[in-house]
């Protein structure tokens, strides 16, 4: 994909010019430090273009119940709707360029929406993803049809990922995926949806399918999860985080870099009040939660 570079000056609250670095920007897309902020203009301006070539992935989704006690936790893109989370696609053109090196083959156990399989195929990579729910799919390769040639496009499989990845024989290149917040979003009361299960069900079930996934990896590869913390109902953290880093540890893979994705405020400003009432910081970060392969 082709970015209009623009140049522009940007300031900080006092008026002092900000310092960047056209050449690592030049080189990686964005510059690759350990934050990511998606508030600013370069990655503004290249979100916009990639939702100008139809991606649409918030189509099949309709259905899908949100916690709203726990909402403020979720640190997705929920611009579009508060009760849907929509995966960045800036986020997947960075993060591709980084970390699938070694080849073009990406695996995504949670695939979700389209923007992933969309995004990998659209770079010249070929995307792999599972997803539970058939309207789901559905949508993914209507909308892979309207976008990618014929002979362009994503593998999207419909299933439960801790029994369709039994039968999958190559390796990857890259794992790459943003699973369910635990019970935040429940997508489905499907058998087998983790995002129905009680946390201690959930950690079973996601815990496989991650030692599934890597399973395939190719030695050296590299996989990424994109997380983020979630509350109970008693308003504590659960330590999602934490828990998907020792799943993938618990399976030999070595956890290799943490990035965190600074999220527009929007909404966040609205919730902050009512927040600190209980002393609850709003959420407006994710983890990229990166692990290599030995």
């Amino acid at each position: 994909m082709k970015i209009t570079k623009q140049r522009k000056i940007e300031k900080d609250l006092f008026g002092n010019e900000i310092i960047t670095n056209p050449l690592l920007r030049d080189k990686f897309i964005e510059p690759p430090f350990s934050v990511l902020d998606t508030k600013s203009g370069n990655w503004q301006r290249r979100k916009k273009e990639w939702k100008r070539i139809g991606i649409k992935s918030e189509i099949g989704r309709n259905n899908n119940k949100v916690n709203s006690i726990r909402l403020e936790t979720d640190g997705k893109d929920i611009s579009n709707n508060p009760y849907q989370s929509i995966f960045d696609p800036a986020l997947c053109e960075v993060l591709y360029n980084w970390f699938c090196v070694s080849g073009k083959e990406i695996l995504d156990p949670f695939a979700g929406g389209s923007v992933r399989g969309i995004v990998a195929n659209y770079l010249g990579f070929k995307y792999t993803g599972i997803d539970i729910r058939q309207e789901q799919i559905d949508s993914n390769r209507e909308q892979g049809l309207e976008i990618l040639d014929i002979d362009n496009q994503p593998n999207w499989y419909i299933g439960d990922s801790n029994e369709v990845l039994n039968d999958f024989k190559k390796e990857f290149d890259f794992v790459f995926s943003c699973p369910p917040y635990a019970d935040l979003e429940v997508y489905s009361d499907l058998k087998g949806d983790i995002s129905n299960m009680p946390y201690i069900n959930f950690m079973k079930a996601y815990e496989e399918i991650i030692a599934k996934s890597c399973k395939l990896l190719k030695s050296g590869g590299y996989a990424c999860f994109v997380v983020g913390e979630v509350r109970d109902k008693k308003g504590n953290y659960i330590g999602f985080v934490p828990d998907t880093i020792n799943a993938f540890k618990k399976c030999g893979m070595n956890f290799y870099n943490e990035g965190i994705l600074l999220n527009a405020i929007a909404s966040a400003s609205m919730r902050a009040n009512g927040n600190m009432k209980t002393q609850k910081l709003v959420k407006v970060h994710q983890n990229i939660l990166i692990f290599k392969k030995p």
